[in-house]
């Protein structure tokens, strides 16, 4: 009787993505069922939530959402004394602009704490404190300004929110979000937005000193992270250490003055410290268009150069005095017989 004139919604992204999906609202031990689904009217949007009672199914309620299809649901316990926070963002005409809810069962039935309006939302428990926050990409005040970011947490029952901070780019260049550790294993949110053609700048945001604050404005030199200009390369935790780098280009130094024209980079990777401050992690050079990289010595690689060779890429040793010396080759084998 409850689906009657209404048909399956799921979430369109994020890891939770069912139909019918279960957690435990109430904080009672026992799995509540929640049921997306899409009607008419002005908010067509609903998630039926059931309980179960012996072996029979139980109607708790229905929550109504505006918008065109349900965008990502997650389960967040922002309070450690109760169940898990429902989060729901709802995709609105506007493909770009999402209508994000919060709600907790801490009394046995849905009231809401939060209903705002964002780009992009992302959780995490930046305070390790076993509570989970949200942090909500906002646009700025038109198309073309910055980008906010705010963050959103639950304190004796009541949802508080963060100053805002600034993105470096507009949401509409928005292109990744992760969480991850910062040097020093502080937890953090990087924000990746494309900075014109092929280039990519990372926000890094997190709490320091119990203040929300984009790191990479944090810095003594008072500069952001570099853009990486025509070089798509993402934060990435590429030693596997469990904190996550950023890249930087580091320019070769050119064999001779022609090829100064094209100019080619290495990629020095760094952590990021919580006052804004850079750790050398690693350097790399990179070869996109054939998908691998190699990884290079801090002691050598300000004089090593790379340029390609007739049958792969050549490395070369530069000392100032001589002429160059070769180092090595890297060839890359494709076809049916790569593996011979």
């Amino acid at each position: 009787a409850h689906m009657e004139g209404k048909t399956y919604c799921a979430p369109l992204t994020g890891e939770n993505q069912q139909t019918v999906q279960m957690a435990d609202l109430t904080g009672d031990g026992a799995e509540e069922y929640l049921v997306f689904v899409k009607g008419s009217g002005e908010k067509p949007l609903q998630v039926l939530i059931f309980g179960k009672d012996a072996s029979e199914f139980v109607f708790l309620e229905q929550l109504s959402f505006s918008g065109t299809a349900f965008d990502q649901v997650e389960y967040v316990q922002m309070d450690t004394d109760a169940g898990y926070e429902l989060v729901i963002s709802s995709q609105l005409s506007d493909q770009l602009l999402k209508s994000v809810h919060v709600f907790t069962f801490a009394s046995g039935s849905a009231s809401q704490l939060m209903a705002e309006n964002c780009t992009r939302f992302i959780t995490s428990d930046l305070d390790w404190d076993s509570a989970g926050e949200i942090l909500l990409l906002h646009p700025g005040q038109t198309d073309t300004d910055r980008g906010v970011a705010v963050l959103y947490g639950v304190e004796n029952g009541i949802m508080e929110r963060s100053n805002e901070v600034s993105m470096s780019e507009p949401v509409s260049a928005l292109k990744r979000v992760i969480t991850g550790q910062l040097h020093g294993r502080i937890p953090g949110v990087y924000v990746a937005s494309a900075a014109g053609e092929g280039a990519i700048i990372t926000d890094v945001y997190a709490l320091v000193d119990g203040v929300f604050t984009n790191v990479t404005f944090s810095s003594q030199a008072g500069t952001s992270v570099q853009t990486l200009r025509n070089y798509y390369v993402y934060a990435d935790d590429i030693d596997n250490d469990g904190v996550v780098e950023l890249p930087s280009l580091m320019s070769m130094t050119p064999m001779d003055t022609d090829q100064a024209e094209q100019q080619q980079y290495f990629i020095r990777w760094y952590a990021m410290a919580g006052d804004g401050s850079e750790v050398n992690k690693m350097y790399t050079f990179h070869n996109f268009a054939e998908g691998w990289y190699l990884k290079l010595n801090e002691s050598i690689v300000s004089n090593v150069t790379v340029q390609p060779g007739k049958n792969g890429i050549d490395f070369y040793w530069l000392d100032g005095e001589n002429e160059p010396r070769p180092m090595m080759t890297v060839y890359t084998f494709s076809g049916q017989d790569r593996e011979d």
